[in-house]
């Protein structure tokens, strides 16, 4: 994203005619996505950035001698200084019911709130969701788009051979970037919807709670899924609880939730979660991207089924990205 407007005349920072002028508030736009998002650190669970700025503090970070002369222009210009930040220890997994999932001995208890506490959501037969397929063997056949058979190992993030998951998503990009396709790949897409209404266990939800982050289960949920593998023995354990429980399946916060909005991981106000916040709550419920993992073989036992089945042809790739300080 460029900040700042053409104008001519004079920086009055660095003298240069022409060019791109930034103001105060673009210029701490820049401060915030430069130096806090772009020393952004993702831990096993949760991560925080590693520089933050406010006018209370001088800077005190070490940089190299080009990035020291530009903090000079937002420390003139924003009154501000940087430094080394010390995040509070939630933001990098210090959170109880996360750490009760992740304990074999302790999770029965928070398993047992999160069926309580987080709403069901009913698909009906008038919704559509997708499921994508890498060169299957038979690819018009239906039954290539349900759950892998039992003598294909399924080790997902919710699937285990004892609990087999057919992973689908309402949306078709978010299909292509849970599996990692690439161009390269011979692709087909099913486009499926319920044969009657479907119980699923909403955790893409946003808890109301009147606790801090440490004791917060609506944090241990949503840190669970952003976590890499090691979330992995805690997720399934809460789908096997859940099917054991007479639902049809989840629907679930997408790994990649953040990137596919551009927002940044766990954002803060003063050290606190946005999600704490009542007037943010529909916001934060929004950057929750939903896919959907189903129990069992529901094409083959008749709860889905597929309406069309297309080839899907990768046409274009784009990112976008930013920057950050290069700091050892």
């Amino acid at each position: 994203m460029q900040c700042g407007r053409e104008e001519k005349g004079a920086c009055p920072n660095c003298g240069r005619e022409g060019g791109i002028k930034l103001g105060k508030a673009p210029l701490a736009y820049l401060a915030e996505r430069f130096f806090v998002d772009g020393s952004f650190c993702k831990g096993e669970f949760g991560g925080a950035p590693t520089i933050q700025f406010n006018e209370h503090q001088k800077t005190s970070i070490q940089v190299d001698a080009v990035l020291r002369d530009d903090i000079g222009v937002f420390e003139k210009v924003l009154g501000v200084g940087f430094f080394d930040y010390g995040p509070r220890l939630w933001m990098i997994g210090e959170v109880e019911p996360l750490k009760a999932l992740l304990d074999e001995k302790k999770r029965a208890a928070v398993i047992e709130r999160i069926l309580d506490e987080y709403p069901t959501r009913v698909i009906g037969i008038d919704e559509r969701f997708y499921r994508v397929r890498k060169s299957p063997g038979s690819a018009t056949d239906p039954r290539e788009y349900d759950t892998p058979p039992a003598e294909i190992p399924q080790h997902g993030r919710l699937s285990s051979q004892d609990v087999p998951v057919m992973y689908a998503s309402p949306l078709i990009d978010m299909c292509l970037h849970e599996c990692r396709y690439t161009v390269e790949d011979e692709l087909f897409i099913a486009t499926l919807n319920p044969t009657r209404g479907l119980n699923l266990l909403d955790l893409t939800a946003v808890l109301e709670e009147e606790v801090s982050e440490f004791d917060s289960l609506d944090m241990a949920v949503h840190m669970l899924f952003l976590g890499g593998r090691a979330a992995y023995d805690g997720a399934r354990v809460i789908a096997r609880t859940a099917r054991d429980n007479g639902f049809d399946g989840l629907v679930y916060p997408s790994y990649f939730s953040s990137h596919y909005h551009g927002e940044r991981l766990f954002q803060t106000v003063h050290g606190i979660t946005r999600r704490r916040f009542k007037g943010a709550k529909s916001y934060e419920q929004s950057l929750s991207v939903p896919n959907l993992a189903l129990f069992g073989h529901p094409i083959a036992d008749g709860i889905v089924e597929v309406d069309t089945i297309n080839r899907l042809v990768i046409s274009r790739v784009a990112y976008e990205f930013h920057h950050g300080p290069a700091i050892a």
